[in-house]
């Protein structure tokens, strides 16, 4: 249902339309399409109330979008139908059905997650070295830091020693 609308105008687009209000006087009211309405009162019908409600935001399978396309497609299916048979909004299936017109099923495969990418947080994995020279190259590596931290630990006492002689301790 359309973000614009709040539950009580809906409810009263619905108790004009059973008072009798024809689609064209609740179209210029309340400034909706006729799919609109379609949906509003075939999602009324099947849920009651709770039918009012905005939609849930579900993942839909790549397998249901097929169906619903090929419902619309080959069955000739309205999609203010299809909206409220799969409790699907009619931008989703517009779109799904443009994708799959201009690039088929691998156009509609990709499917693009939104919002920012997750960072890889952490230490990337170290790789393994792969032949003999390359490990003792790492090795190599390894040892010279462990060498040079040996003789920075060394000064650093060293120094510790000299300041604790001068002050007498």
């Amino acid at each position: 249902m359309s973000r614009h609308h709040t539950l009580a105008e809906k409810q009263e687009i619905l108790r004009l339309h059973e008072d009798g209000a024809s689609m064209v006087e609740l179209m210029t009211r309340f400034h909706v399409s006729d799919y609109y309405l379609y949906i509003l009162f075939g999602r009324y019908k099947k849920y009651g109330i709770d039918g009012l409600e905005n939609y849930k935001k579900t993942v839909i399978s790549l397998e249901l979008k097929l169906q619903i396309i090929k419902e619309y497609e080959e069955d000739c299916l309205p999609l203010w139908q299809l909206c409220v048979k799969y409790d699907v909004s009619h931008s989703s299936i517009c779109r799904w059905i443009q994708q799959y017109k201009s690039g088929g099923y691998e156009e509609l495969y990709r499917h693009k997650q939104r919002g920012r990418p997750i960072k890889n947080m952490g230490r990337p994995k170290k790789k393994e070295p792969q032949t003999e020279l390359e490990k003792l190259q790492a090795e190599n590596l390894r040892l010279r830091a462990e060498n040079a931290l040996l003789k920075k630990a060394k000064v650093l006492m060293e120094e510790k020693r000299a300041k604790t002689k001068d002050s007498g301790l």
